[in-house]
C-alpha cells in the first residue's frame, strides 16, 4: 500500500498528517481553520487520496503557522509514500 504518516512538531504546532494514495476521497480534517480545513477535503475529494490531518496551532496569534507547517506535513507525506 502507498501510505504515510507525517508528525511535526514545532513550537508554533503540533501536527499529524497521514495519506493513503490508493484511498476514496475519504478526508479527517481538523486545524482549526474552517475554510483550510474545507480546500483539505477537497483535495482529498477530488484526488481520491484518503487524508487524514490533526493540527493544533498557535491560532490566537495569527494561521500562518498551521497553514504552513501543514503544507510541509502533507508534503511530506506525499513523497514518502509515492
Amino acid at each position: 500500500m502507498r501510505n504515510a504518516t507525517v508528525k511535526r512538531k514545532t513550537k508554533e504546532t503540533d501536527i499529524a498528517v497521514s495519506v493513503e494514495l490508493d484511498g476514496t476521497g475519504a478526508s479527517a480534517i481538523a486545524t482549526g481553520i474552517g475554510f483550510f480545513d474545507h480546500m483539505l477535503e477537497q483535495v482529498a475529494r477530488h484526488s481520491l487520496i484518503d487524508i487524514a490531518v490533526e493540527a493544533k496551532g498557535d491560532l490566537h496569534i495569527d494561521q500562518h503557522h498551521t497553514v504552513e507547517d501543514v503544507g510541509i506535513a502533507l508534503g511530506t507525506a506525499l513523497h514518502q509514500a509515492l
